[in-house]
Formats: C-alpha cells, sequence, structure tokens
C-alpha cells in the first residue's frame, strides 16, 4: 500500500511541476507580447528614442503626449478601473479624431513614457511641457476636455494640483 501511495504522490508531484513550467512559459511570453505591442506602438507613431534624452522629450506628436498625460491623471491616487480605461479610450476616439486602434496604441505608449517617468506627478510635469513645445495653447482645451470626461466628477487633491502643474506649463493662470 505505502509503494502505491508513494508513485501517486510521485505521479501527483510531476504533474504540479509540469503545470508550473508551462505556467511560465505561458508568462514569459506575456511578457514578450508587451514588449512586442510597446515596440509597434512606437514604431507606429515614428517615436525614435534618442541617445542621452529622456523619453519624454523624444515626443514629436501632440497626440501621444495628451494621451500620456490623460495616462499619468488616471494613475493619480489609485490604479484606474476598466471602466476609466475604456472612457478614455473613447475620449481619445472623439476628441483625437483618431481610430480605434491608435487610440489603443497611443494608450500602451501612454503608460509606457508615464512608467519611464517613474511617477505619474513627474510624467504630467514633464510631458506638458514638451506637449506646450509642440502645439503651444491648441491642444489644452483638448485636453482637457478629455480629462473632464474621463475622470470623475471629483477629482482628489493630487489630480487637482497636476491640472495646476499643466497650466503653468502652458503659461495659463
Amino acid at each position: 500500500m505505502h509503494i502505491i501511495i508513494g508513485i501517486i504522490a510521485l505521479i501527483g508531484g510531476a504533474y504540479f511541476w509540469a503545470q508550473r513550467a508551462r505556467n511560465a512559459a505561458k508568462m514569459t511570453s506575456e511578457l514578450a507580447d508587451v514588449a512586442t505591442d510597446i515596440y509597434l506602438a512606437a514604431k507606429r507613431f515614428g517615436f525614435r528614442r534618442k541617445v542621452n534624452r529622456h523619453p519624454v522629450e523624444s515626443i514629436e506628436d501632440r497626440n501621444l503626449a495628451v494621451a500620456g498625460i490623460a495616462c499619468a491623471f488616471l494613475e493619480l491616487g489609485s490604479l484606474p478601473t476598466q471602466d476609466q480605461r475604456d472612457q478614455l479610450h473613447v475620449q481619445l476616439q472623439s476628441v483625437l479624431n483618431v481610430s480605434q486602434s491608435d487610440a489603443e496604441e497611443m494608450m500602451i505608449l501612454g503608460r509606457w513614457l508615464v512608467n519611464e517617468c517613474a511617477s505619474p506627478d513627474a510624467a504630467i510635469t514633464r510631458m506638458a511641457k514638451r506637449l506646450f513645445k509642440i502645439s503651444g495653447m491648441e491642444t489644452f482645451s483638448d485636453l482637457l476636455h478629455i480629462l473632464q470626461n474621463t475622470l470623475p466628477k471629483s477629482w482628489n487633491s493630487q489630480q487637482i494640483s497636476a491640472l495646476d502643474d499643466v497650466k503653468l506649463a502652458f503659461k495659463i493662470r
């Protein structure tokens, strides 16, 4: 009887480790897919990372900067919900007049840019300055419209402070 229990335990252990190995391979594949998505989104928007420059300083597309700032605003205070992300996706499509796939890729690249800045606060400040350099005042109203229709009606203190930083970058007072 103890031999049968030993064989069953051995088979169970082998099955357990085989499942863990398969799950690890699946996770590795998913991480590679994420990296590929970011690379393809960057390539599609003509984003080229320049040596000795922060990635935000390499942004040339105003829509990408707007999407990055909006992604950073969503992350201030708490993690964004799926509904907020979906709403941002819809707002990017309608306000910036881009396709569904372009809006999705802008969100992917915008999220990556926020990560490169280390915090949403730093990302908002840096991308707002870059957006002002790229397009001047013409995109401020689009950005504000996207934020008002994506974020909850009552903004938290971090979001209000970040909006003040955006106004400062756009030289609005």
